[in-house]
């Protein structure tokens, strides 16, 4: 009689557990307001999240986002959301009014995802819902088949032409310079002043560290910088900043 109590209670438990797992269903979540999420809803509120920089230092997309974050970075709403962003440079290009005109006015540049897009090799990889591992990306950057993306290109372009110079700054590896040239040129990225990546002297920093430290040398030999385009937060924040700083979407992965 022991034995069928005990088989009794160790079956309702069983049960209980594959019950509330049923349960846990992102599809019938609600918030503590009582406003039932979608699938939509979580993953358009993750990726809203990740772009104000409340959500932080993750380091794979969640399981259940990867196909929506796949078809947000492949549509039409990252082409328009991207286009707004160069827009805003744009319309603030042209309201600068006080350049110095003494050579040293700067525009800095992020280049994966900012310049070049990575989207390809994320593809591959679940759109952000692998871990990232390092020597493979790298080696898929060392092809330097990275396409442009067209609308930082028109305002690379741009600012050229105001007499503004260009300095790109990437948290790339030193070892991928020639690569990361070659790329730039082909694609239509040519005539910047400076190109900095992260050397075995940049490896304890973090990238926001390693991108201030560089800003910081340049305003340190008289350099104005005027604007900075970036996808990370960490391209943009950090002592000293920039006079203004433009961020476009990105939210496959981060980059701290």
């Amino acid at each position: 009689m022991e034995r069928y109590v005990v088989v009794f209670l160790v079956a309702m438990c069983l049960s209980n557990v594959l019950t509330a797992a049923a349960d846990w269903n992102i599809l019938n979540q609600r918030t503590k307001s009582g406003l039932k999420i979608t699938l939509k809803n979580y993953c358009e509120s993750w990726r809203m999240n990740v772009e104000l920089n409340n959500i932080r230092e993750f380091s794979v997309v969640p399981s259940e986002c990867t196909s929506y974050i796949g078809k947000y970075m492949t549509g039409t709403q990252y082409k328009v959301d991207s286009e707004s962003a160069i827009d805003e440079c744009s319309v603030y290009l042209n309201t600068i009014c006080d350049l110095k005109k003494d050579g040293k006015d700067a525009w800095i540049f992020d280049i994966d995802d900012t310049l070049l897009s990575t989207v390809p090799y994320y593809k591959k990889h679940g759109y952000g819902g692998e871990k990232l591992n390092v020597t493979d990306l790298e080696e898929w950057m060392k092809q330097g088949k990275a396409k442009a993306i067209d609308y930082s290109l028109n305002l690379f372009n741009d600012i050229k032409k105001k007499g503004i110079q260009i300095i790109l700054v990437s948290s790339r590896r030193e070892h991928l310079r020639s690569a990361t040239v070659d790329n730039l040129v082909n694609v239509g990225f040519y005539g910047w002043k400076s190109l900095f990546l992260r050397g075995t002297e940049n490896d304890c920093e973090t990238v926001e560290a390693y991108k201030a430290g560089v800003r910081n040398e340049l305003m340190k030999n008289g350099y104005h910088i005027w604007g900075i385009l970036g996808d990370q937060w960490s391209s943009l924040q950090g002592l000293p900043y920039a006079k203004r700083t433009f961020k476009l979407p990105n939210s496959l992965y981060y980059v701290a």
